[in-house]
């Protein structure tokens, strides 16, 4: 994807959790068991103004969250946020140079697709909070919002905050696991103790020890932890194969990295 694509989704996004919350600020959201619908809101606009000052500032905001924030109505703090943040990307290009956490991109394009996929995933926490059908998700930000998720926050984080991970990475032996997307591409993870390493996109299904296959959206749901709650007649959407120590060691570090 690029620069028109995520910010249509950011945008549709935005709205759509805006929606999904202000049904019920109250409702637990159950990817989140202590939020409630306000704090999730008031979450994602905290997160906007970050972004926002870190592009204004071209540096990481210090001190952060400034004052006053607490006592703002989530709604309005969420309106107010996303405006300053899309105000701020639209005076700049994507190759402008600021601060990310991600040392490898210290552009502007990073936080547009950081934004887009951070949006997706807490609007889909806001239609869980309130019962509502999840709405549709393209598959290119699916597929873009996979990618990142495995090599930016499993791969890079394992590397870059190495504390983090020790717990789950004491164990590891050299496992592997494709996520592989049905008539799509797949990514290799493999785990060992000094970090993860994640290979792919690749046209081919990679040898593996285990394998997490489905559509684009559900398997980003999947990496996410997002899925709707299983009825009795509903088989999951994906797909979960071989070795189950090699499954549950990425889980694991998908809900470290992604915390």
């Amino acid at each position: 994807m690029e620069r028109s694509g995520w910010l249509k989704c950011l945008a549709d996004d935005y709205q759509r959790l805006r929606s999904a919350a202000t049904t019920d600020l109250t409702a637990q959201v159950p990817s989140c068991p202590d939020w409630t619908a306000a704090d999730l809101v008031r979450h994602v606009g905290e997160v906007y103004l970050h972004k926002a000052a870190a592009i204004r500032q071209g540096e990481r905001p210090d001190p952060w969250p400034p004052a006053g924030l607490e006592s703002e109505e989530p709604i309005a703090l969420l309106d107010r946020a996303y405006g300053e943040l899309t105000d701020q990307i639209a005076q700049r290009g994507d190759d402008e140079p600021t601060w990310t956490w991600h040392e490898p991109d210290q552009t502007v394009r990073f936080w547009i697709r950081r934004m887009a996929q951070e949006t997706v995933i807490h609007r889909i926490d806001a239609e869980l909070a309130i019962g509502a059908p999840v709405a549709p998700i393209p598959d290119d930000l699916a597929v873009d919002g996979i990618d990142e998720v495995l090599k930016l926050f499993v791969a890079y984080g394992s590397h870059t905050w190495r504390e983090e991970f020790e717990p789950d990475l004491a164990s590891a032996k050299g496992r592997t696991v494709a996520v592989k997307l049905d008539g799509g591409p797949a990514w290799l993870v493999r785990t060992d103790p000094d970090g993860v390493t994640v290979t792919g996109p690749s046209p081919t299904t990679p040898s593996s020890d285990a394998t997490v296959s489905g559509d684009p959206v559900a398997v980003l749901r999947w990496l996410w932890a997002r899925e709707s709650a299983p009825t009795a007649d509903a088989q999951s959407p994906v797909r979960v194969d071989g070795d189950e120590e090699a499954l549950a060691e990425v889980r694991r570090l998908l809900a470290t990295a992604t915390q």
